[in-house]
C-alpha cells in the first residue's frame, strides 16, 4: 500500500482518533458476543452446538477476507476501502441486532466479519503512514492498546448491555461507534495513489475459501449430523479436501498466485504461522468456554461474568507493553517459551475448577493466563515476520492473521463438539452407577431428594448427574488446550534468531 504524506499534528491526532475507533469496533466484536451466547441461544432457539456458529461464523469471515486486503486497497484506495469497510461492519452489527433466526444471524455475522476483516490492517496502515518512523512506535503502541481493549471491554459491556437491556444492544453498540469513525475517516484521512495494474488470483482466492467455509461447515456440524455416519458431513469433507487440492495445485503452476509458496522457504515464518494457529486455538477457544461454565454451571449473573472475565484481557495488554520493550533485547525463542509456560500452566490450573472454585481464583488465573498470552503474541510476530524481506512483510503478515484466525475458529467447533460429546459420554458413564440397589441411595437425605423410583427423584438426580457430567467434560476440554499449548514449544527449536537490533521497528507485532 502507498504512503501518503506525513500530516500535521492536528490532523494526525484526529485521524488517530478515527482509525482507533475502527480498531476498537472490530476488537469489540471478537468477545463482546461471547457473554451473551447463552441469552443468544434461547432468543433464537439454537442447540449448544449451533450456537458455536455465531463465534466461528464471524471469525471464518475475517480469516478469508484478511488475506487480499493488501490488493484491494491498491486497486481502490485506502481510504475508500476503510470507509466501505467501516459503514459495512456497521450495518451488518445493526442487521445483527435485529436477526429474528439463527440462520439470519449467522449470516449477518458473516457480513460483518467480510467488512471487519479490513479495519485493523488498513487501521494500522493508516497510522503508519502518517506518523514519520521516530512516532510510528508510540503510534502503534497507542493502538496495539486499542486492539487489546477488546478481550478487556467486550465481556464488561457485553454482560452489562445484555442485563441492563438485551443481547441485541451488544451489536448496536457499534451504530454511533461506526458513525463516528466514518464521519473522521471521511473528513481527516487522504487518498492513497491507485494501482490500477494490481491483479488478484482469482481461482486460488475462491478455491481457498470455498475450502475454509467447507470445513468450518463440517466442524460446526459434525457432532450434529453424527459426523462421517452423515452424507451431508462426507459431502462437506470431500468439497474442503477438493477445493484445497485445487488452490494447491493452481498454487504451485500459475506464476502469480494468490499465496506465493516462496514464502515458506523461511522456516521462521513457516514455524510462526504453525505456532500462530495453536496460539488462535487456545486463546478464543478458552473464551469461548468461561462464559457457559460460569453462567450455567456457577449460576453468575451475566454482568458478574463479563467482570470476572474482563481481568483476563488487562493482563495481556500489561503483558504486551513490558514485552514489546524486551523484543529485540532477549531472545524472542526465550520470551515465546515463557509464554507457552505461564499459558499452559494456567490451563493446568483449570482443569481443577469446579463450580465451587472461589470468584478470586478465577479472576487471578485469568490475569496470569493473559500474561502468558502477552509474551506470545508478541514475540511470536516478530520472530515470524523479522526474517521476511520487507517487501514481502505484507503477504505474510496476511498469511499469518489468516493462520490465526483459521486457528480460532477450528478450536472453538472442536472444544465445543467434544463438550457436548464428552457430557453425553460421562452422563451415560455416571448413570451406570445409579440403581435402587446402590447403598449410597440408601441413607436417608439421599433417598428423600434423589429417590430413582420416582418421577421426581429421577429428574433431580438426572440433573445432578449432567452437572457432574459437564464439569468433567470442561475438565477434559482444559486438558486439551493445556496439551495443545505446551505441545508447539518443539517449534521454538525450528526459529532462528532475529538479525534484527534491539530498538528495532517492531510495530508490525499486533497485525
Amino acid at each position: 500500500m502507498s504512503e501518503q504524506p506525513h500530516v500535521g499534528g492536528g490532523n494526525r491526532a484526529a485521524i488517530t482518533v478515527c482509525v482507533i475507533l475502527a480498531t476498537v469496533m472490530q476488537a469489540l466484536d471478537t468477545t463482546i458476543a461471547n457473554v451473551a451466547l447463552p441469552y443468544i441461544q434461547g432468543s433464537v432457539s439454537a442447540s449448544q452446538d449451533q450456537i458455536d456458529w455465531v463465534l466461528t461464523s464471524y471469525i471464518v469471515a475475517a480469516a478469508i477476507m484478511t488475506p487480499p486486503v493488501g490488493y484491494l486497497a491498491g486497486r481502490f484506495g485506502l481510504k475508500r476501502l476503510l470507509l466501505v469497510s467501516i459503514s459495512g461492519f456497521t450495518v451488518a452489527s445493526m442487521l445483527c441486532g435485529m436477526a429474528q433466526s439463527l440462520d439470519q444471524i449467522v449470516l449477518f455475522r458473516v457480513l460483518q466479519g467480510v467488512f471487519g476483516a479490513a479495519l485493523v490492517p488498513l487501521s494500522q496502515t493508516t497510522l503508519m503512514n502518517i506518523n514519520t518512523r521516530e512516532q510510528q512506535g508510540s503510534a502503534m503502541a497507542l493502538w496495539g492498546m486499542a486492539v487489546m481493549a477488546g478481550p478487556v471491554l467486550g465481556p464488561v459491556l457485553g454482560g452489562w448491555l445484555t442485563s441492563a437491556y438485551n443481547w441485541r444492544f451488544v451489536f448496536y453498540i457499534n451504530l454511533p461507534i461506526g458513525i463516528l469513525a466514518f464521519l473522521g475517516v471521511t473528513t481527516f484521512v487522504s487518498e492513497t495513489p491507485r494501482n490500477m495494474a494490481a491483479k488478484l488470483d482469482g481461482f486460488g482466492f475462491a478455491m481457498l475459501s470455498i475450502a475454509l467455509a467447507a470445513f468450518q461447515i463440517m466442524l460446526d456440524r459434525g457432532e450434529q449430523m453424527d459426523w462421517f455416519g452423515s452424507k451431508e458431513i462426507v459431502i462437506e469433507a470431500l468439497v474442503a479436501a477438493s477445493a484445497f487440492y485445487l488452490f494447491l495445485a493452481h498454487t504451485f503452476t500459475t506464476k502469480t498466485p494468490f499465496v506465493r509458496p516462496a514464502l515458506f522457504r523461511d522456516r521462521n515464518f513457516t514455524a510462526g504461522v504453525i505456532f500462530a494457529a495453536v496460539v488462535g486455538l487456545t486463546y478464543y477457544a478458552s473464551l469461548a468456554l468461561q462464559p457457559p461454565f460460569l453462567q450455567e454451571l456457577m449460576g453468575y449473573p451475566i454482568v458478574t461474568a463479563g467482570l470476572v472475565m474482563g481481568p483476563r484481557g488487562i493482563g495481556t495488554m500489561g503483558a504486551m507493553m513490558v514485552v514489546g520493550r524486551l523484543v529485540g533485547r532477549f531472545d524472542t525463542r526465550a520470551l515465546l517459551g515463557v509464554g507457552l509456560i505461564i499459558t499452559g500452566w494456567t490451563f493446568y490450573l483449570m482443569t481443577h475448577w469446579t463450580p465451587v472454585v472461589a470468584t478470586s481464583t478465577i479472576v487471578v488465573v485469568g490475569i496470569v493466563q493473559g500474561i502468558g498470552l502477552g509474551f506470545l503474541f508478541v514475540p511470536l510476530s516478530v520472530a515470524t515476520l523479522s526474517t521476511l524481506s520487507p517487501a514481502d512483510r505484507a503477504e505474510g503478515a496476511g498469511i499469518y492473521s489468516l493462520s490465526r484466525n483459521v486457528g480460532s475458529s477450528v478450536g472453538i467447533s472442536v472444544v465445543n463438539s467434544l463438550l457436548t460429546q464428552n457430557t453425553q459420554i460421562n452422563h451415560s458413564t455416571i448413570s451406570s452407577y445409579v440403581k435402587p440397589t446402590n447403598p449410597g441411595l440408601a441413607v436417608p437425605d439421599v433417598a428423600r431428594l434423589w429417590d430413582p423410583l420416582t418421577a421426581a427423584g429421577r429428574a433431580a438426580l438426572d440433573a445432578v448427574i449432567t452437572g457432574q457430567a459437564q464439569i468433567i467434560a470442561y475438565i477434559d476440554d482444559y486438558k486439551l488446550l493445556m496439551i495443545a499449548t505446551l505441545g508447539v514449544m518443539p517449534l521454538l527449536m525450528v526459529f532462528s534468531k532475529p538479525a534484527a537490533p534491539a530498538g528495532a521497528d517492531h510495530s508490525v507485532v499486533m497485525e
